[in-house]
């Protein structure tokens, strides 16, 4: 009996560890697909080709690396995360390579920041190396707690060449990489190779590219494979997601792509409890993007074209883990039987065809309410495409306007039309309409709905962007600044940075620096 119960004990013990293996294995996501380089870009792609189902660098006596190169990894950026993947290198014992996380590019097409060492000889495989940086941060068989001032102090963590005997020369090896905050451990071939604490806020880097390296130097390839990706929950931040929508108005309108890029640095720049990302041209193709956000915001074209129209599951789902969703701007639309109930749950209220307007006019708040959304933020007027008359929840319960006006009259009397105009709308001639809102959904979460963002150069005026910096804040869970988030008011250089079109005689420097001094009194 006692033998059965053994058995069984193993028998069961063995059950949750391969049930443990298959759901961690759940939770990484391939961002290489194994035939293509399609999300993958270098300066220089003529060293990089995919062969036998892995990436693939090759130095010849015909085509010598003189500059390392690197292949950035373009679909997402990464932040706490766990990555895996198997690599091999062939050539001379000088071959040299390396995995850069949290990097940047520099104008060059330098990948610069942290790199998961990789060499043939046995010189630096498994180290931490700051490239063009503080150099090696940690040598294969060491860790190192880098302190607030940048001192180093290293001991060791195994036999380096115990370690070195660990890794295949010449043949596939597995390398595993954690980074969580200022936390780093490097594996090879599941064996601990380097462990980094970095407490240099001035020189860490949180967040950043992911990039392969082919290291300058004699003939050698180098080989990459079964690339995969988990992210983690952020420590002591919130990560707020920017979805952009594609072009679309010409310069100047709907200009997703730049707002949200400014968007981003504001809040990066002023919220130190925040990480904010942003994913460009339409839905993300990073399939990692949402899994450890806090927050998600969409800013795009909407109906039938809105960015989220064929992921409603995956963000529905995010919803309901509690994360907070805004939607700025046309992206406030969804069409009432295909998704307008989905996004009617998110933020607590939607453009309805047929139901709401979108017009251009001058609002103006003349009072706004107590709530955090509104801190900071002082009474103000500014013409843009305000769209109003949205369908609510029932009874606008857990809903709280934020921006409240009362449109002209002209504005109500237009043809009727799925966006003009209707007989509910006329029938509140002088009535006051909600053009901005927050929700606190019933089973957790937060939701904001802005319907201005039309004019690009109106993120110039102070209190207009405040409202939509203090709601995405908001609606990640934080404590909303008592005087609202800061952010210095963008230069025309600034707002015409990053924009999808030509620049055009609509826009007219003068002009628009004439009217942000007039709406900031400066």
């Amino acid at each position: 009996m006692r033998v059965i119960n053994g058995r069984l004990m193993w028998i069961v013990l063995c059950g949750l560890a391969i049930s443990a293996a298959i759901t961690q294995g759940a939770d990484f996501k391939p961002i290489f697909d194994g035939e293509t380089l399609d999300g993958w870009k270098a300066s220089d792609m003529s060293y990089w080709s995919v062969r036998d189902g892995a990436i693939t660098a090759r130095a010849t006596q015909q085509h010598p690396v003189t500059t390392n190169q690197f292949l950035v990894w373009q679909f997402g950026q990464l932040d706490d995360f766990e990555l895996t993947l198997k690599y091999r290198i062939t050539g001379t014992p000088a071959a040299n390579s390396g995995i850069q996380i949290r990097s940047r590019v520099e104008d060059d097409g330098h990948a610069v920041g942290y790199q998961a060492d990789i060499d043939l000889a046995g010189r630096y495989a498994g180290a931490l190396y700051d490239e063009r940086g503080r150099g090696m941060l940690a040598e294969r068989g060491q860790k190192t707690v880098v302190g607030s001032d940048g001192k180093m102090s290293k001991t060791p963590l195994g036999d380096a060449d115990a370690l070195m005997n660990n890794i295949k020369k010449g043949d596939w090896n597995d390398y595993h990489i954690i980074a969580r905050g200022g936390h780093i451990i490097l594996k090879v071939n599941g064996k601990v190779t380097a462990e980094v604490f970095d407490n240099d806020e001035k020189n860490r880097d949180l967040s950043g590219v992911l990039a392969l390296q082919l290291h300058s130097g004699p003939p050698m390839t180098v080989q990459f494979k079964d690339i995969r990706l988990k992210r983690f929950k952020l420590e002591g931040r919130k990560k707020i997601v920017l979805v952009a929508g594609r072009p679309s108005h010409g310069y100047g309108g709907h200009e997703h792509n730049a707002g949200c890029l400014l968007l981003a640095s504001w809040l990066n720049e002023n919220v130190p409890q925040v990480y904010a990302t942003v994913y460009m041209n339409g839905w993300p193709k990073d399939p990692t993007a949402l899994d450890n956000a806090d927050a998600l915001a969409i800013f795009c074209d909407g109906g039938g074209g809105h960015v989220a129209m064929r992921h409603l599951d995956q963000v529905d789902k995010l919803a309901k883990e509690g994360a907070g969703i805004a939607c700025l701007h046309y992206a406030v639309e969804m069409p009432k039987d295909r998704g307008g109930k989905n996004i009617l749950g998110w933020i607590g209220g939607f453009y309805e065809t047929y139901w709401s307007v979108n017009p251009h006019f001058k609002a103006e708040f003349k009072k706004l309410p107590d709530h955090p959304i509104t801190r900071g933020v002082e009474p103000f007027a500014i013409e843009d495409e305000w769209y109003y008359h949205m369908r609510f929840v029932e009874d606008m319960e857990d809903v709280t306007p934020i921006l409240t006006a009362i449109p002209p009259d002209s504005t109500r009397k237009r043809k009727d039309g799925a966006h003009s105009g209707n007989p509910h709308v006329r029938a509140r001639m002088g009535m006051p309409e909600h053009v901005a809102w927050a929700y606190e959904r019933p089973s957790g979460g937060r939701g904001f709905g802005f319907t201005g963002g039309h004019w690009h150069y109106n993120w110039a005026h102070n209190d207009f962007r405040k409202v939509v910096l203090n709601g995405l804040v908001w609606i990640a869970g934080l404590e909303v600044p008592p005087d609202g988030v800061p952010s210095k008011t963008p230069s025309i250089e600034e707002l015409e940075a990053n924009q999808d079109y030509p620049k055009t005689d609509r826009w007219n420097p003068e002009k628009i620096r004439a009217l942000i001094g007039q709406w900031n009194g400066s």
